[in-house]
């Protein structure tokens, strides 16, 4: 499985990707995608909805089961992808690129320190799988 090194994780299965200011785009990795099989709904927040780290904020729905999405920092919700919302299966085909599902603006960018980088993320799959 990748873990791009651009990237940071959490211990959820979700990604961060570091924008431009004081923003940063999630989404859920490849390991997530293929645990979860084919999605077929994907629910995300309102744009201007508070999330706190380790906290929910949607499901993704899948023919196997349904799974929580967890906030990977603080922040207020500033984009949403749409166009996950209308195509699910977006997850699958693409996690790490048209897959992202919300953009957050960070309440404070050193949430980030306490993510994981590539290298601990790939520990955490291998002793999982």
């Amino acid at each position: 499985m990748s873990a791009p090194e651009e990237l940071r994780y959490t211990e959820e299965h979700e990604w961060v990707s570091a924008g431009a200011g004081d923003s940063v785009r999630v989404g859920i990795t490849e390991y997530a995608q293929d645990q979860l099989g084919d999605v077929v709904f994907v629910e995300l927040p309102e744009v201007g909805k508070q999330v706190t780290a380790g906290e929910s904020f949607g499901e993704v729905e899948s023919t196997k089961s349904v799974s929580e999405l967890f906030a990977p920092v603080d922040g207020e919700v500033i984009a949403v992808n749409e166009a996950v919302a209308d195509s699910p299966e977006l997850l699958n085909s693409d996690p790490y690129g048209e897959g992202w599902l919300i953009e957050i603006r960070l309440d404070d960018p050193a949430g980030l320190d306490s993510l994981l980088d590539p290298d601990a993320y790939q520990r955490l799959i291998q002793d999982q799988g």
